[in-house]
């Protein structure tokens, strides 16, 4: 089976020293690129996605400030994150977005640091990753995103809505504004029949899959820390929501990736 993990933090401060091996195991079961995830560690730690991209055949880095980070965008994170993406091996800026379930920084710093981030995007030519989580009793968080997408033109730079948890609408907006959808473990759960008759009804030409390793482990491996490798559970997930094989899933979401992503294999 092709496969390409689209969101997996492998070079997160507790997974650094061992990524290499977590690579390794993901190449032996059929995965052939992984998205190392800068962002959502604090801003200095973009740097040891870059640099693990830069020594691992088949891995590509993202550089930006997630929202839990929001607090500390300015001019010198946008001047780092700015850097970043001059690297050869960095070809997405985020992940970036609205997070109002824990809203570890402020509303207003979040839809600011997510703004700056889709005109750097825009400005130096590389997609966005997206995160988006809502809170209940409040305005929706998905809905200000589609605003500050329509205001800022995010969809001139385009990307993927990573660990997708939406309704089918909203799913659709997305769509339209040139994001893919990325779904993660989180169908492969129980309690989770809405979001995989989502996951069903959306085009499967715009779908990615990916791990957000180290969370989100999937069906049978929930509970326990998650890796590249465990990818293949997505993808054999959502065969089955489309009727298809895994390997069909695992072939049409690589090509998608490496297509959203503008990147070549490497195998």
């Amino acid at each position: 089976m092709r496969l390409v993990d689209s969101h997996a933090h492998v070079a997160a401060p507790e997974l650094l020293a061992e990524a290499g091996d977590l690579v390794a195991r993901a190449r032996e079961v059929g995965v052939e690129a992984i998205i190392a995830i800068g962002a959502g560690y604090g801003v200095a730690n973009n740097a040891g996605a870059v640099a693990l991209a830069a020594e691992e055949r088949g891995v590509w880095a993202t550089a930006g400030v997630h929202p839990h980070d929001a607090a500390d965008w300015g001019e010198l994170a946008a001047r780092a994150i700015d850097g970043w993406a001059a690297h050869a091996r960095v070809v997405a800026i985020g992940e970036c977005g609205l997070d109002y379930w824990y809203e570890n920084s402020p509303r207003e710093a979040q839809r600011e640091c997510l703004r700056g981030q889709i005109r750097l995007a825009r400005r130096v030519g590389l997609p966005l990753v997206i995160h988006i989580r809502s809170s209940r009793g409040t305005r929706d968080a998905a809905e200000e995103l589609l605003e500050i997408f329509d205001e800022e033109g995010a969809d001139r730079a385009g990307g993927v809505i990573h660990c997708f948890t939406g309704d089918l609408p909203f799913g659709r907006e997305c769509l339209a504004r040139g994001f893919d959808i990325s779904f993660s473990g989180i169908i492969t759960f129980k309690n989770a029949d809405e979001l995989r008759e989502v996951a069903g009804a959306l085009p499967l030409e715009r779908l990615l899959i990916e791990t957000d390793t180290p969370l989100l482990a999937p069906v049978p491996h929930r509970g326990a820390r998650n890796e590249p490798a465990y990818v293949a559970k997505v993808a054999e997930c959502l065969a089955e929501l489309h009727r298809c094989s895994a390997d069909e899933i695992g072939e049409r979401t690589a090509e998608r990736s490496y297509h959203t992503f503008g990147i070549q294999p490497e195998r």
